[in-house]
């Protein structure tokens, strides 16, 4: 497992960050957003990490969030061992999320600003500077399988190798459809999560148009407060998430560290509206339902739902009602916490983030909190781990996502089974 977060450019201690209810939100400095109507997000503040690719021929070139994916990658394959283990019959593949990548000329990084901004500037001089700026390099990173391509590449996946564009639920999918890759027998191999940053003036100037985000900006650590009463939207972060997956017999032969097995998964769409979930959250209960009955679990099996989460109105009270359907009388016994209250929401690549959630805390026996939980809404009545985390032995675990479009998806993760 390997990620770049808001938090910190690895797995280890983003964790320690969300476990200790530390907040990764903060002013962006990535372009001058002081006349927004939200002035901050979830920034990947490590310009080393920038800086170290600066050199290469292609990742030079590359946005943001390729250069998050290869790093996050090169974590996963140094944690995995694989290194050497790998054959070259095909039977390595990926599968990875993806959101569209940055414009080009906001890639460039040279000559949006004054435009956004609405200083002077002639219209013919802007347009003939984009298109100096615009190389085939810049061309090419706007294309969201390049990732994937560029990561089969340097780590010798032959396989299949697949990107799904599904908003928010776009890395949990591509997780889940691993899975079933290797399930029906087309991998023993599979690298799988995501890496998105829409943190460029289109990106905040968008959802802000949507009116998706919070707009705290006195406040901007406390502004990701998901089932609080005072939520008032979600904040925009930026980073990658990446798992590699294997089959229990490929794992065994090699003598790998195994840490989980994913026990179930569950797709469905809304056939609702674009952004809006569903008000009785009927596909959102479904997924949860499909999830577990492939997993071959009842509701009362599972210990812990890292939710979806999302500090919006609406997501957090329709997911609260889901929950309610599909769990019943056991849906106030089961935690359940959002840790985009730490990170903001890295939208493609959440929910691999939030499946390698649920994997930490079976490991390390403890509950991630929701944090910036201080007014219960009346309608939202579970237990939402408020503020901090809490130990628990955990066997099986819940990861929601739900993506604009109306995408549904739910993974089930468990112990290792040896």
């Amino acid at each position: 497992m390997g990620a770049v977060t808001p938090m910190a450019s690895n797995l280890p201690d983003t964790w320690a960050g969300i476990i200790e209810g530390r907040s990764a939100v903060d002013y962006t400095t990535l372009f001058d957003a002081s006349t927004f109507p939200t002035t901050f997000s979830g920034q990947v503040r490590d310009d080393d990490l920038i800086e170290s690719y600066a050199d290469d021929p292609l990742l030079g070139h590359a946005g943001r969030n390729v250069k998050f994916g290869v790093r996050a990658a090169e974590e996963a394959w140094e944690h995995s061992g694989l290194d050497g283990a790998v054959d070259e019959a095909g039977r390595f593949g990926l599968y990875l999320g993806a959101g569209e990548g940055p414009p080009d000329w906001v890639t460039s990084g040279k000559i949006f600003g004054a435009a956004w901004t609405g200083s002077a500037i002639d219209p013919e001089k802007f347009f003939l500077e984009a298109v100096r700026l615009l190389d085939r390099e810049y061309e090419l990173f706007q294309e969201s399988n390049i990732l994937a391509g560029l990561l089969a590449g340097r780590f010798g996946a032959r396989g299949p190798n697949l990107s799904c564009l599904t908003a928010c639920a776009a890395s949990s999918q591509a997780l889940g459809e691993a899975a079933m890759i290797i399930r029906r027998g087309d991998a023993d191999i599979m690298f799988t999560g995501g890496a998105h940053s829409m943190l460029h003036p289109f990106g905040l100037g968008g959802f802000n148009l949507l009116t998706a985000l919070s707009q705290r900006n006195d406040d901007p650590r406390h502004a990701s407060r998901p089932f609080d009463r005072d939520r008032d939207g979600f904040v925009l972060s930026e980073g990658a998430a990446m798992l590699v997956l294997e089959s229990l017999d490929h794992a065994l032969a090699r003598g790998a560290k195994i840490h989980g097995e994913v026990l179930g998964y569950g797709t469905t769409g809304d056939a609702y509206r674009v952004t809006d979930m569903h008000p009785e959250g009927r596909s959102a209960t479904a997924a949860m339902l499909m999830a577990l009955e492939d997993a071959g679990l009842e509701p009362s099996q599972i210990d812990y739902i890292n939710t979806h989460g999302t500090s919006t109105a609406v997501n957090d009270r329709v997911e609260t009602i889901a929950i309610k359907d599909v769990f019943k009388e056991h849906a106030w016994k089961v935690p359940i916490s959002s840790i985009k209250s730490s990170l903001g929401h890295l939208i493609a690549s959440a929910g691999a983030m939030e499946a390698m959630a649920c994997l930490l805390a079976i490991r390390d026996g403890i509950i991630p909190p929701t944090i910036n939980y201080e007014n219960p809404d009346s309608e939202l009545d579970l237990d939402y781990v408020p503020n901090t985390a809490r130990r628990a032995r955990l066997d099986c675990c819940m990861s929601n996502s739900f993506g604009f479009g109306g995408q549904n998806v739910v993974l089930i993760l468990g112990r290792p089974p040896v």
